[in-house]
């Protein structure tokens, strides 16, 4: 389990993949995978559609991950549209795979959900689904935060109450969303220790390789840009090679402050890229 991991090593390594959203895609993400296994990665994380739109996808890699890349996968679960019908026969198919881990979310609401659907839902928060597989079973539970604080939080203190509700009801280790200024994730993480919240904290990096990811995944997380990122983005906008070169660069620089820091984990956001993955691991001397 993930949690004997964090238990046993200083610093754990991990990232994320998503499922594709075309089954024919299968093989490409499959051959990144076996690129990925040779890295030194303690774990993978596997992302979960909204409302469980790709729960079987969800699955299929996360038992290739764990039963032939013979490393731990942990699934993701969200709860905004779950029921308990839904969570006993996934939970029965992760058992079937070998697979111990879950990271509990709340998940985003899916467009098509009405709001009768999303008001009356028997699972509201993310408190809730851990609470459920507490009740149910005997699996890993890992769970997400925010070092720049959750949009629907109205500040920091509130934050890291209810975080710390989900660390009491049973979550074991925490990954943080993606941010870019590494004192964001030292003032959260000191804040975090001040509440009482012990556990694991990895923190989240994803390395900016291309112009699009600007106005996409990085005004969508909400992270603060640094000037020096936003320098790279200034000088390299108009060259795709040197512009990811950059990127990659940056992103392995706050690693390399973050485990200076003590950081317990580096969880990386590299979007299924296994080149990225491998630049990244050998900038840091882990090949």
């Amino acid at each position: 389990m993930i949690k004997d991991i964090y238990s046993s090593k200083k610093n754990v390594f991990s990232l994320e993949v998503f499922p594709p959203k075309k089954d024919d895609d299968f093989p490409v993400l499959f051959n990144a995978l076996d690129e990925i296994k040779k890295l030194k990665l303690d774990f993978i994380s596997i992302t979960y559609g909204a409302g469980g739109s790709t729960s079987k996808r969800t699955l299929d890699i996360a038992s290739y991950v764990q039963n032939k890349c013979n490393i731990e996968a942990l699934a993701h679960l969200t709860c905004v549209s779950l029921d308990e019908c839904s969570f006993c026969k996934y939970f029965g198919e992760l058992k079937a795979n070998q697979i111990n881990n879950v990271l509990a979310l709340r998940g985003d609401r899916p467009k098509d959900m009405t709001d009768e659907a999303f008001f009356n839902r028997p699972y509201k928060y993310a408190l809730d689904l851990v609470n459920l597989i507490k009740q149910k079973s005997d699996t890993c539970i890992g769970g997400a935060c925010y070092p720049e604080v959750h949009p629907e939080s109205c500040n920091q203190e509130e934050d890291l109450y209810f975080l710390k509700s989900k660390v009491d009801a049973g979550i074991e280790f925490l990954l943080t969303q993606l941010f870019f200024d590494n004192t964001k994730f030292y003032n959260f993480y000191e804040q975090a220790r001040n509440h009482g919240i012990s556990v694991p904290i990895s923190a989240g990096i994803m390395p900016i390789t291309a112009p699009s990811q600007i106005h996409t995944i990085v005004e969508l997380s909400g992270a603060s840009i640094p000037e020096e990122l936003k320098a790279i983005f200034t000088k390299y906008e108009n060259n795709a090679d040197d512009f990811k070169k950059a990127g990659i660069e940056y992103a392995t620089k706050q690693i390399s402050k973050l485990l200076e820091y003590g950081v317990q984990g580096i969880h990386l956001y590299t979007l299924n890229k296994a080149d990225v993955s491998k630049a990244i691991f050998e900038n840091l001397g882990l090949r």
